[in-house]
């Protein structure tokens, strides 16, 4: 059943739980729908594979109406008004690889109840008012076998990270897919029908209409996270995006993000880090995107080309940092280099306008990932094309 983007408003009608047959996909989502999701779409439940919702104006917590659904693949309910908590039995999902619950009320604790679903890929429950840590009871994180997306960005979340925190990140520390050829989550169900969407990536909103099953990306920025990034956060080789800004991180910058080969944006900004920017990181050649503002680092910028080709903006806030680079970047003429360096806005404007929806695929996954991801950017996009 597609009907997404028709402007149809009111409350889904109930004649669509009944009917002799039951559809294998449901997509309602960019309309004016309101009210409550009517419980009585769990008579479907058994044979649908996908559940779109998305942005409409549905009131009233997510049903409990999961416990059939065992080819349930996607699940998207993110931009309405839901609140309450998640239902139970979203456990009984056994094949669902995408979840996404994004701009909403939603005021619960980290469903680690869902750790036991062996094909989820991407968990995005950003803005809504998930509260407590982002570890089991005793410290660890474990299960999620296959999550390679993960976005909690914009909650209450109040933690520190233990230090072996990422030691079982599997699907993130190695890449098991070889295979050269494009894959994307969903689109074997025969009607071609992708899940998409939408995350931060090099500091602006991506959508993604089609998710490759190669991309990774941590985004736990906005919350209330404190104490060191975990050395441990290494071992993620294969992660291509991370973002821990707007916590309160203390401590150093771990040297050991320089054996994240494949990382193409990084945003540690708006923390209390301290110490110096590690100089292993300048050899990352893969990645593109850095934002270390509005901390207590000093020392000197690596020298590594791509920590020279950012904008003064990503280093502000920083009064200890200094170095030739910096200069560069600041373009500053003679200051000494005891002084803090001084932001241009004319500078952040040229880049800026200059960041263009093909750049935010550059250096993607040593180039086999920019190529098949760039048709898919889209239009939160389309204000830096100007």
């Amino acid at each position: 059943m597609f009907a997404s983007s028709n402007n149809f408003t009111g409350e889904i009608p109930r004649s669509l739980c009944g009917g002799k047959s039951s559809p294998t996909i449901i997509d309602l989502s960019n309309n004016n729908f309101d009210g409550t999701i009517p419980q009585c779409l769990g008579a479907h439940m058994s044979s649908l594979t996908d559940l779109n919702l998305r942005n409409n104006s549905f009131s009233g917590s997510l049903p409990d109406m999961f416990t059939q659904a065992s080819k349930l693949r996607s699940i998207d309910v993110s931009h309405n008004q839901l609140e309450g908590k998640l239902p139970a039995s979203l456990t009984a999902c056994s094949a669902l690889e995408v979840l996404n619950v994004e701009s909403n009320e939603i005021n619960d604790t980290f469903p680690f109840q869902l750790s036991s679903l062996q094909k989820l890929q991407v968990l995005v429950l950003r803005s809504n008012k998930f509260h407590g840590v982002l570890y089991q009871s005793d410290g660890a994180w474990f299960g999620f076998p296959q999550l390679k997306i993960i976005d909690v960005s914009n909650n209450d979340f109040l933690c520190t990270l233990p230090s072996d925190y990422f030691l079982i990140w599997t699907a993130i520390s190695s890449n098991e897919d070889k295979d050269r050829q494009p894959h994307y989550i969903g689109g074997s169900n025969g009607y071609g029908y992708y899940t998409s969407v939408v995350l931060m990536n090099k500091g602006v909103s991506m959508a993604m209409e089609r998710i490759l099953t190669v991309y990774t990306a941590i985004d736990f920025s906005g919350n209330r996270i404190h104490g060191e990034v975990p050395e441990s956060i290494g071992l993620l080789k294969e992660l291509h995006v991370l973002n821990l800004s707007r916590n309160a991180f203390t401590g150093h910058i771990p040297s050991s993000l320089a054996n994240m080969t494949a990382l193409e944006s990084l945003d540690l900004s708006q923390n209390m880090l301290s110490g110096e920017i590690p100089p292993e990181l300048g050899d990352l050649s893969s990645l593109g995107w850095i934002n270390v503002s509005h901390n207590h680092l000093v020392g000197s910028i690596p020298q590594g080309t791509q920590f020279q080709r950012q904008n003064c903006s990503s280093y502000e806030g920083n009064p200890g940092l200094f170095g030739p680079s910096l200069k560069d970047i600041c373009r500053e003429k003679t200051p000494p280099e005891s002084e803090p360096p001084v932001s241009s806005e004319e500078d952040e404007e040229e880049e800026e306008g200059s960041f263009s929806w093909v750049a935010a695929g550059l250096g993607f996954a040593h180039g086999v990932v920019f190529g098949f991801t760039i048709g898919y950017i889209m239009k939160n996009l389309g204000r830096n094309k100007h």
